[in-house]
């Protein structure tokens, strides 16, 4: 689950991590106002949607206005508020569609001295979370890892006893802070990672995280998301989901209980299982297709989730074909088939539709779909799968 900046940076607060002054601003008005609140002579109004790279995308509607932006004045503020407001926001993140926005964060300027990078992630290889941090803030982490991977420092920090104080002291002298900044470093590290670490994250990433002329880190930026599998422990997390960012397809799954991911291609694929989900999309792509989606109706789907899986599936208007690829386990192949045909009758398929089984009672649903009198094509193993549903489109 991803939140705004504005939100990770009230939470950033709350767990002792230094923010800019800012205000959240939904009109031009407010955004006026929110100049003349923070008292300086400079302010950013910031696009707030769930993406990176805003300050340098462009708006649809106003190509020559950035997603963020300095102003110097009240007037400022609110005729750039207006042009943003509404409009939709194009970034390397989101895609030749951009997001709309609603909201606006607008923030103090800073004498900023430095800006380096700073991230919190689960590292598997680590069995843990890993402090990342780069003094080549400002910049798509990617590209530097890419570009000069040296530049790159990680340090693993166990759950329990959180980032020790050593470990952070260490970073500090490797990014060259001296002095104040070197002791606020130290600080500002430890609380980030605990901040992880209670909450649940997935990521916190701070870029840039910038060196003031006084010494002081400060998130300038902040990007959090979540680990869905621990929302049950935040409840108070809900308020802060905004589902207009989000897919609604993949809102609509998820209500459904399936595990679904929108992607660019044109081959609708319904599997249970994530691990043989992925192996479906890698076969689809050796073949010269190009899969849809992401969908495992899980071990155990019945026919009201086959059902809406195919609805979810068919909405995309990019599907020009549908791969089914069942493993009969814990359900059994001709409870699918029948789950299947009965999807296929509610919603009535037009696109072609490849199915795949193996597994418990296999023969036995092979039959049912051969005498079924629907337009089902029948694979004798993935790979003809594959190569008939790629065929057939």
């Amino acid at each position: 689950m991803k939140i705004h900046e504005y939100q990770a940076k009230q939470l950033l607060v709350k767990a002792g991590v230094p923010v800019p002054r800012n205000i959240v601003a939904r009109t031009p008005d407010e955004a006026a106002r929110a100049f003349q609140e923070l008292g300086g002579e400079l302010a950013v109004v910031k696009s707030q949607i769930h993406a990176g790279g805003r300050g340098k995308g462009r708006f649809n509607e106003h190509p020559e206005q950035p997603g963020v932006v300095l102003v110097r004045s009240a007037d400022e503020a609110k005729a750039h508020a207006a042009r943003m407001l509404g409009s939709t926001l194009v970034t390397i993140q989101t895609g030749p569609e951009g997001k709309q926005v609603s909201t606006l964060l607008v923030e103090a300027g800073l004498k900023i001295a430095r800006e380096l990078y700073l991230g919190v992630v689960v590292d598997r290889e680590a069995g843990g979370p890993v402090l990342i941090v780069s003094s080549e803030g400002g910049m798509e982490i990617e590209v530097v890892a890419h570009d000069s991977p040296e530049k790159i420092l990680k340090e693993a920090f166990d759950v329990s006893a959180g980032l020790q104080a050593f470990q952070a002291r260490k970073l500090a002298f490797a990014l060259g802070l001296e002095g104040a900044a070197l002791k606020n470093a130290v600080g500002f590290f430890q609380k980030t990672c605990q901040f992880f670490v209670d909450n649940d994250c997935s990521m916190a990433e701070i870029n840039p995280l910038v060196v003031t002329a006084d010494g002081e880190l400060i998130a300038l930026d902040a990007k959090v998301t979540f680990d869905d599998n621990a929302l049950f422990r935040h409840p108070e997390f809900a308020e802060l989901r905004d589902l207009n960012e989000e897919e609604p397809m993949e809102v609509q799954a998820q209500k459904a209980g399936l595990s679904y991911v929108k992607l660019d291609g044109n081959l609708g694929c319904l599997v249970n299982g994530a691990g043989l989900a992925m192996s479906t999309m890698d076969i689809i792509k050796l073949h010269g297709g190009e899969p849809a989606n992401f969908l495992d109706v899980g071990g155990g789907a019945n026919v009201d989730q086959v059902t809406e899986a195919f609805r979810i599936i068919l909405a995309d208007p990019n599907v020009k074909g549908v791969l089914v690829n069942i493993f009969g386990g814990i359900m059994k192949c001709d409870t699918i088939v029948t789950a299947l045909m009965t999807a296929y009758d509610k919603i009535g398929i037009k696109v072609p539709l490849v199915v795949r089984l193996e597994g418990t009672n296999v023969e036995i649903a092979r039959k049912m779909l051969a005498v079924s009198g629907r337009n089902i094509v029948t694979g004798t193993d993935l790979t003809d799968a594959a190569k008939k549903a790629v065929a057939a489109i």
